[in-house]
């Protein structure tokens, strides 16, 4: 599939990037675009890290020790004693 670039700002700034490198306007703007994915990539996993974090900082400030004895009481009840539901 073919590419149009009809923006006058990225077309001076590929033309500036291939003109510095010595390399085809091509070859910067894919280097550009895999470095762009790159980081893109590693914000996101970033992102939902901490909100991940935050969810269980929020779970633990919620619940104590006694709710979670209450819930796995709760599951022991669903369970025969070969681990199989009830």
């Amino acid at each position: 599939m073919a590419l149009n670039i009809k923006n006058p700002k990225v077309q001076e700034l590929a033309r500036r990037a291939a003109e510095a490198t010595g390399r085809t306007q091509v070859s910067v703007m894919e280097e550009a675009l895999e470095r762009f994915l790159a980081g893109a990539t590693q914000v996101r996993t970033t992102d939902a890290n901490d909100r991940a974090r935050t969810l269980i900082a929020q779970l633990q400030a919620e619940f104590g020790p006694e709710d979670l004895a209450g819930a796995h009481a709760d599951l022991a009840d669903l369970y025969d004693s070969d681990g199989l539901p009830r």
